[in-house]
């Protein structure tokens, strides 16, 4: 049995990929007839692609469009390659401030003393002012599960040693052989800004 002779495929290669695609329309790739200027080195203003492309090459820089959807779009006259680096470096910085918020947690039990109260506290105390919740629980053993006041009256003995940096999102709850509270941190940007 023989098989059809294999038909050319063209140029395409599936070892190499295709080049990346430009983020932004630099240059030649801009077709519109007209482009609104922005940026600290021309006067702000509406100019046809050709002037644009022009006082771009005068000032050895590449014409860059920022804001396609905008009528005409709008473009900047910059180095696209450091214009790109700065991107970049804001959305870093974006990430690294945006942090998320992680739950802590701390155990305690029915009979916990009140050094170790204390010691506990002071952790959920430093948990909350870095912007952390925090999941207090008592683990009860055996028998113990018999004394859920207790293990109540804990959590809500901690709830308010933190009442100046947390608040509790609610009552204690029992979750099997678990009784537990989420305290979150009382929002204080006021705090940070002063500061």
């Amino acid at each position: 049995m023989a098989f059809p002779p294999r038909q050319p495929r063209g140029n395409f290669n599936p070892r190499f990929k295709k080049e990346q695609q430009q983020e932004h329309r630099t240059n030649n790739m801009i077709r519109v007839p007209q482009v609104r200027l922005v940026g600290d080195n021309v006067e702000v203003g509406v100019y046809s692609i050709q002037e644009a492309l022009k006082m771009a090459q005068e000032q050895q820089l590449d014409l860059v469009e920022i804001s396609p959807q905008a009528d005409p779009p709008v473009c900047k006259i910059i180095d696209y390659n450091k214009f790109l680096y700065e991107k970049k470096k804001k959305e870093k910085e974006m990430k690294a401030k945006s942090k998320t918020a992680e739950v802590k947690e701390i155990r305690f039990t029915p009979g916990t003393d009140d050094h170790d109260f204390d010691f506990k506290a002071r952790h959920a105390e430093s948990f909350l002012k870095e912007g952390n919740k925090v999941k207090a629980y008592v683990q009860f053993k055996g028998r113990a599960i018999m004394f859920k006041e207790r293990g109540e009256l804990v959590l809500l003995k901690f709830a308010e040693r933190l009442g100046e940096v947390g608040q509790p999102e609610g009552l204690p709850k029992l979750e099997g052989k678990r009784m537990l509270m989420i305290i979150s941190p009382k929002t204080s940007k006021k705090k940070k800004e002063g500061s």
